[in-house]
C-alpha cells in the first residue's frame, strides 16, 4: 500500500492465517457440491472469533463498526482463497442496505443478527437479462395489504437466495422503488448453474408474497445505487486479491517446472506473461484500496466514480491474470484436478456481478466528460 497502515497489516495476516487453515483448496472442492455452499462451523468463526460477519456493522447494533478500508483488507483476502461462504451478500449487501434505508427500527431487528452469523442474507434486486445496475429495470411490484405488502415477480441471480433467512427485495410500489423485507418462508426458490460454483446463486419467486417495508416508501432508488457501489469496491478488492493469488501461483509454477533442462520462468514469453500480470496485480491493487479511501472520506463526490474504475479494472485484471496462469500452467491448468479454472470460473463470472464492466466503463466515461450524461 502507498500509505502504510499497521492496523491494516495486522488484520490481514490474522484473517489470511485463518482462511488458510480454514479455506483450503480441499475444503473449496468440498463445498462447491453442497447444496448449502458454505460450511456453518467456518462461518461462526468468522462471525464469533474474527468479528467479520459485522465489520461493517454499528457497534450500536453488535457490529465492529469499521469502515470500507477494512472491509477492502477482509475481501482481498478472501478472494485469494476461493472462500466459499455467503459473505458478499450477508455481510455486505444486506447489511449496507439496512443501514441506507434509514430505518433505525429494521436496523435494531435485523442487525444484530447479521452481526452475530445468526441470520443469513441477502439483497435481490436484477430481474431478467437486465444488469443489476439497472434500477429502471425492476418490476417487481409491492402493492400495500393492510399493514404489510403483497410481492409479486421474479428476481434472479440472487448470491445465496436459497439459503438467505432474511431477504431484502427492491420492487416497484405506487411511489416508486422500496425496499421490503419478505417474507422468507413464503418465498419459491430456484438455484441455478452458474459458471463459479464458488458462488451460489438462485432466483426467487415472489407470488402475493407477504413483506414489511423497509424505510422510506418510493425512497429506494438513491440508497441501493449507493450499496452497489460499495459493494463493487468490496468486489474490486475481492478480485484484486484473486489476481495476486495467480500471479503467485504463476510465478511458483514458472520457477519449479522445466522444460529443455530449464525452469519455464527462464524464457522470455514466460516473463513477460508474469510481468505483466505483476503490473495488472499492482495495479488492482492500488485501484481497489484507493476507492475505498475514497468512502471513508467526508466528501462523497467521486465515491460513484471511484467505485466503477477500480470495479472495470479489477475485472479486467484478474481475468487477465486467471487466463494467464491456466496458460502458463499448460496442460496442467485446463485440468479439474488444478486450481487454475477455479480462479478463472470466478474471474469470469465476477465480471458480471454487481454490474457488468461495461456498464461501469460507460459510467465513467459519462462522469469523465468522453460522453454526454443521459
Amino acid at each position: 500500500m502507498s500509505d502504510r497502515n499497521d492496523g491494516h497489516d495486522d488484520l490481514r495476516k490474522v484473517v489470511r492465517a485463518f482462511l488458510e487453515n480454514a479455506s483450503p483448496s480441499s475444503e473449496v472442492r468440498r463445498l462447491i457440491g453442497t447444496d448449502e455452499g458454505y460450511d456453518p462451523e467456518v462461518w461462526h468463526r468468522l462471525a464469533d472469533e474474527l468479528g467479520l460477519v459485522g465489520l461493517i456493522v454499528p457497534e450500536r447494533f453488535g457490529g465492529a463498526g469499521a469502515g470500507l478500508p477494512e472491509l477492502a483488507v477482509v475481501m482481498a483476502e478472501m478472494g485469494r482463497t476461493l472462500l466459499c461462504s455467503p459473505y458478499l451478500s450477508s455481510a455486505v449487501l444486506a447489511p449496507a442496505a439496512l443501514l441506507e434505508s434509514g430505518d433505525e427500527a429494521a436496523c435494531a431487528e435485523f442487525l444484530p443478527g447479521i452481526a452475530d452469523g445468526s441470520t443469513i442474507a441477502t439483497l435481490a434486486v436484477a430481474e431478467g437479462n437486465s444488469d443489476i445496475r439497472d434500477l429502471d429495470a425492476v418490476w417487481t411490484t409491492a402493492r400495500a395489504d393492510g399493514d404489510r405488502y403483497l410481492l409479486h415477480g421474479t428476481k434472479e441471480r440472487v448470491t445465496d437466495g436459497s439459503t438467505a433467512g432474511l431477504v431484502l427485495t427492491v420492487a416497484r410500489t405506487d411511489k416508486g422503488l422500496s425496499l421490503l423485507a419478505a417474507d422468507p418462508d413464503a418465498v419459491e426458490r430456484e438455484p441455478l448453474p452458474a459458471l463459479d460454483p464458488t458462488r451460489k446463486l438462485a432466483r426467487l419467486h415472489f407470488d402475493r408474497t407477504p413483506a414489511r417495508l423497509i424505510g422510506t416508501e418510493g425512497g429506494a432508488a438513491a440508497a441501493v445505487a449507493r450499496v452497489l457501489d460499495l459493494a463493487a469496491v468490496a468486489l474490486a478488492a475481492e478480485q484484486a486479491g484473486g489476481a495476486e493469488r495467480c500471479l503467485e501461483l504463476s510465478v511458483e509454477y514458472a520457477r519449479t517446472r522445466e522444460q529443455f533442462g530449464r525452469p519455464i520462468g527462464s524464457f522470455q514469453a514466460i516473463k513477460h506473461k508474469c510481468a505483466d500480470m505483476l503490473y495488472e496485480v499492482e495495479s488492482a491493487k492500488a485501484a481497489a484500496q484507493d476507492a475505498a479511501r475514497l468512502w471513508s472520506d467526508r466528501d462523497a463526490s467521486e465515491r460513484g466514480l471511484a467505485a466503477s474504475v477500480a470495479r472495470a479494472y479489477c475485472s479486467e485484471a484478474y481475468a487477465h491474470a486467471a487466463a494467464e496462469t491456466v496458460q502458463i500452467h499448460g496442460g496442467i491448468g485446463f485440468t479439474w484436478e488444478h486450481d487454475a479454472h477455479l480462479y478463472l470460473r470466478r474471474a469470469t463470472s465476477s465480471t458480471h456481478l454487481l454490474g457488468s464492466t461495461s456498464w461501469h466503463l460507460e459510467r465513467v466515461a459519462a462522469e469523465i466528460g468522453l460522453v454526454p450524461t443521459a
